[in-house]
């Protein structure tokens, strides 16, 4: 599936990804209220292959989410909510919208490095993740799903976010991490900082996975960096049963899809096995 924040805000973005052969299509983070988010510059491109972004949760708000959610129905996808909050009305509330619109899954955005009283303020906090968790998931009859960022606290906050009721885990989000113009001496975001994508954080997203899984042998999405087989393969092996791909999205999106397909299929042949759910944490047990 796509990563939360590569499109999906409008009906024609679901559209787009849909072509790309994706499994399951997951919608931006939506709020209660529309947000215009930060002025530009609000992405770079990084020298090592990555991104920084800063985007501040830019969303229509939630009277434009049954179209999204209508649009992925009608073409056959599983369509998931990315669900955004700063308090437990407002996840509850965007949440409602989404389960009356007909989402399959709703994933609640707890790991959003770069907005002040949103994602990684509230996923950081254990008792927080705890509180969202369960509130959603009392009121959801579809898996909720709690996606993570990197924090200190990443294998406490995945317990509680499992024993709040979440079905899955989504890990992780986008790493903290700002740029400098070295001639203007300034920050080249205008939020100073943002979050970093891309291969330079998918060492750290299979570390993630690898712990949680070793702690608690959860269902996790894995995501952070994935841009070929093998990339998706190691998230595999340290527990990762599903795969969400972002940044390598933003060229040529059809092939890269293709790619990690094939290739999967041939690495799961090549290991003497017939379903890649065999693989999923073999790295624990070798």
């Amino acid at each position: 599936m796509n990563a939360s924040g590569v499109l999906g805000a409008l009906p024609e973005h679901v559209v787009r990804l849909a072509s790309y052969g994706l499994a399951a299509v997951v919608t931006k983070t939506f709020t209660e209220k529309p947000r215009e988010g930060y002025g530009p510059p609000i992405i770079l491109r990084l020298r090592n292959g990555g991104y920084i972004n800063a985007v501040g949760l830019a969303n229509p708000g939630v009277e434009s989410l049954p179209q999204v959610v209508r649009k992925g129905k009608e073409l056959g996808l599983v369509t998931i909510v990315s669900v955004g909050g700063s308090s437990l009305d407002e996840f509850v509330k965007v949440s409602t919208t989404a389960l009356e619109a007909g989402a399959d899954m709703i994933e609640l955005n707890l790991g959003c490095p770069h907005t002040k009283g949103y994602g990684l303020d509230v996923g950081s906090d254990p008792a927080n993740v705890y509180e969202v968790v369960k509130a959603v998931s009392s009121v959801s009859r579809v898996p909720v799903i709690a996606k993570l960022g990197f924090s200190d606290n990443y294998v406490k906050s995945s317990g509680k976010a499992l024993e709040g009721g979440a079905r899955a885990l989504t890990l992780i989000n986008t790493v903290r991490a700002m740029v400098i113009d070295v001639y203007s001496a300034k920050p080249i975001l205008t939020n100073v900082f943002g979050g970093m994508s891309g291969p330079p954080i998918h060492p750290i997203a299979v570390k993630v996975v690898y712990d949680v899984y070793r702690e608690y042998e959860p269902e996790i999405v894995g995501v952070g960096g994935v841009t070929d087989w093998v990339s998706a393969a190691e998230l595999i092996l340290a527990g990762a049963k599903a795969l969400q791909v972002g940044s390598a999205l933003t060229a040529k999106p059809r092939e890269v899809v293709n790619s990690i397909l094939e290739g999967l299929r041939e690495w799961v042949a090549e290991l003497g096995y017939e379903r890649i759910e065999d693989l999923v944490g073999l790295a624990h047990k070798r």
